[in-house]
């Protein structure tokens, strides 16, 4: 069984995110052909253009660290009906300079929770958009819109209701698929 090195982006950057609760729950729900490993993004400056000549050691780290994985999961809230700016940010410097996008041909995943009823749906769509600018193919045959209530990951990533835990360990088993399909199909450039 092959093994993918999957980078995950959690777009909050609280201590006590809900969003990371859930990574940490994807993470153990992963089947095991997917490595995942924490991609963190709150150390990055705002991005400029002015860099692009000469990158901080932090986005090169950041830069490096996405190309160096099979795929990307983002793990991410919903801010004012949209996506967080740090996650914006980390996605610019990830894809610049024009012709050095880190994201190109790179097979992607979006989940979200939130304690409102329709998840991070419209973050998510936002970042959709984004991801397709950036040429990464996108996991669209399952949607995950997770509806956080008071216990329902704890701070180790258990989810305490059977449902939701059968749904998000079928999400990672059809994101496996999904990144398999895609790096068949379009095999890394290395």
């Amino acid at each position: 069984m092959k093994t993918f090195k999957v980078g995950y982006l959690v777009g909050s950057l609280a201590k006590a995110s809900i969003n990371r609760k859930l990574a940490k729950a994807l993470v153990k729900l992963a089947p095991p052909e997917l490595a995942l490993q924490e991609i963190a993004i709150g150390e990055l400056p705002l991005y400029s253009y002015d860099y692009d000549a000469d990158y901080p050691e932090v986005a090169r780290r950041f830069k490096q660290a996405i190309a160096g994985v099979d795929a990307v999961l983002f793990v991410t809230p919903e801010y004012n009906r949209s996506i967080p700016g740090a996650l914006k940010n980390a996605i610019d410097w990830a894809s610049r300079p024009w012709g050095q996008n880190s994201f190109n041909r790179k097979p992607s995943g979006v989940v979200g929770t939130s304690p409102g009823s329709i998840g991070t749906a419209v973050a998510q769509q936002q970042l959709r958009g984004v991801l397709c600018f950036c040429n990464s193919p996108l996991m669209n045959t399952m949607e995950a819109y997770i509806q956080f209530t008071p216990g329902l990951i704890d701070d180790d990533g258990n989810v305490s209701n059977a449902g939701t835990a059968d749904f998000l360990r079928k999400y990672m088993q059809e994101y496996a698929a999904f990144v398999e399909r895609v790096l068949t199909v379009l095999p890394r450039e290395d």
